[in-house]
């Protein structure tokens, strides 16, 4: 292992520890430090970085750019302070443009589908796992990251409230769950010990070593269940496993427009159950299916008749 991989190893164990999530880092940067050990680099320069960055992946463009640079500038001010000769990579070197997805909105059907095919894997433990952990997010939008960081003292099984620990902006809520998301857990809860009684961590969900899941392995599982299911195939919006929390958002906006719901005092309700920074980052959601802009456009429908607005 070259001495820039153990630089690597301790940054990223840093990071961790101070409660960062490193999705970017932890999967581009193993990337960058191989390329520099190809090429006999030891030290991290803005040309190096640069050239890494605008390397002809399966995924170039901009975004891929800016994003590869922004995971190297931040190991790059980790570096300065142990060798000198770092360059520190400077905000905009990379141009950036931000690409708006549609997301992928899955049906009941779909959901269904999934869960048959998590709950069909060969192994008992990771059946159970993937089937609780998918449906976990189908049925609470929660992000993947903060599913799998709950621990079993975070379930409230009196009161049917998970709690999320320092999520996203540093934000810790509670996540009131139905009745039957309440006993899907409790099934699974029941099952682990038996499954897997050498786990002796408080880590709800489990991996096959008794440890807790990892965010790549859950998105690697995610993604070979989706494409032996069909789910999605023949769209021109692949379906991602973040797609569920997009999916429980959009069905939510959809029940309280059909139930005649004041949907606009709603708003910051599921803006904090999500855990958004504020509601008007939940409005994205209205113009993620047609159906709820539909439904947004006929409650607005009386408004316009009555003030003749084109």
């Amino acid at each position: 292992m070259s001495a820039l991989s153990v630089t690597l190893n301790d940054y990223l164990a840093l990071r961790r520890g101070l409660g960062h999530q490193l999705a970017d880092a932890a999967r581009l940067l193993p990337r960058f430090v191989a390329w520099m050990d190809a090429a006999d680099r030891t030290t991290v320069t803005v040309a190096a970085a640069v050239e890494w960055a605008q390397q002809p992946e399966a995924d170039p463009g901009t975004t891929v750019w800016s994003r590869r640079m922004g995971a190297v500038r931040g190991f790059a001010r980790f570096l300065a302070g142990i060798d000198p000769a770092t360059e520190v990579p400077p905000l905009g070197l990379l141009p950036y443009r931000k690409r708006w997805r549609a997301p992928f909105i899955y049906s009941t059907a779909d959901i269904a589908t999934l869960l048959r095919a998590a709950a069909s894997l060969p192994c008992p433990l990771r059946a159970a796992t993937y089937e609780t952990l998918f449906g976990l997010l189908a049925a609470t939008g929660m992000r993947v990251g903060e599913a799998i960081r709950l621990d079993m003292p975070d379930i409230d099984w009196e009161r049917g409230v998970l709690l999320v620990r320092e999520s996203k902006f540093g934000k810790s809520r509670n996540v009131p769950v139905t009745v039957s998301t309440l006993d899907a857990l409790g099934r699974y809860a029941q099952l682990r010990p038996e499954l897997c009684p050498k786990s002796d961590n408080a880590s709800f969900f489990v991996s096959l070593t008794g440890r807790r899941l990892l965010y790549v392995s859950v998105h690697d599982v995610f993604a070979r269940l989706r494409a032996e299911a069909g789910i999605g195939a023949g769209c021109t919006t692949p379906a991602r496993i973040h797609d569920l929390r997009h999916s429980f958002a959009v069905a939510t906006l959809l029940d309280w427009y059909r139930n005649g719901d004041d949907v606009a005092a709603r708003l910051p309700w599921l803006s904090t159950y999500l855990g958004h920074r504020e509601p008007r980052t939940t409005y994205w959601y209205l113009s993620a299916a047609p159906e709820l802009l539909a439904a947004a456009a006929k409650r607005l429908e009386p408004f316009v008749t009555r003030t003749g607005m084109p």
